[in-house]
């Protein structure tokens, strides 16, 4: 079973909510049979994906890293599981377009404020921008990132999961 998202907003931090939900998913899949949770993370702290000495902590580990540090981490329910890893082109996330260029999913609700306002925001700017809607699960599997929610690109290499207004999307752009 894979976890998309495992996010407490900051004012319930601290209360045991994760910890709560990641329990809940532990038994939501073993009542499915499934043999273990994969989740995403990385070595260090990233926005949006969960946080590395928590899973940690919850007895998970890493199994894969892509080449933009993003690690698939999981917990095994069953110690003779084969360890899960990313395909080729999430593990080396590059693309052989031009520009901005967005993948991303309904998976995250905010997609579908923030992504507007990012096309809006290159239009008015004459910023190359392209936003791919990722709708099928087969093409999510074959985009080239480890993280299908939300990875945004520029001439090629990846940059980013963080969701980006406006002035977080022109401040990137100017560098």
């Amino acid at each position: 079973m894979v976890i998309n998202c495992l996010w407490v907003a900051g004012s319930f931090k601290g209360k045991g909510y994760s910890g709560d939900l990641l329990n809940q998913c532990i038994v939501d899949s073993k009542s499915k049979n499934k043999i273990g949770l994969c989740i995403l993370s990385s070595a260090k702290k990233k926005p949006f994906l969960s946080d590395p000495k928590f899973l940690m902590h919850k007895g998970f580990s890493v199994c894969d890293e892509a080449d933009n540090g993003i690690q698939l981490w999981y917990l095994p329910f069953d110690g003779h599981a084969v360890k899960p890893k990313f395909k080729e082109c999430a593990k080396h996330p590059h693309i052989e377009k031009s520009g901005y260029v967005l993948y991303y999913t309904n998976q995250c609700p905010f997609n579908a404020k923030y992504v507007p306002v990012l096309e809006k925001t290159a239009k008015e700017n004459d910023i190359p921008f392209h936003a791919i809607h990722i709708i099928r699960k087969e093409d999510a599997q074959n985009i080239p990132s480890p993280i299908t929610t939300y990875a945004l690109f520029h001439d090629g290499k990846y940059l980013t999961n963080e969701e980006l207004n406006d002035k977080k999307f022109l401040k990137l752009v100017q560098g």
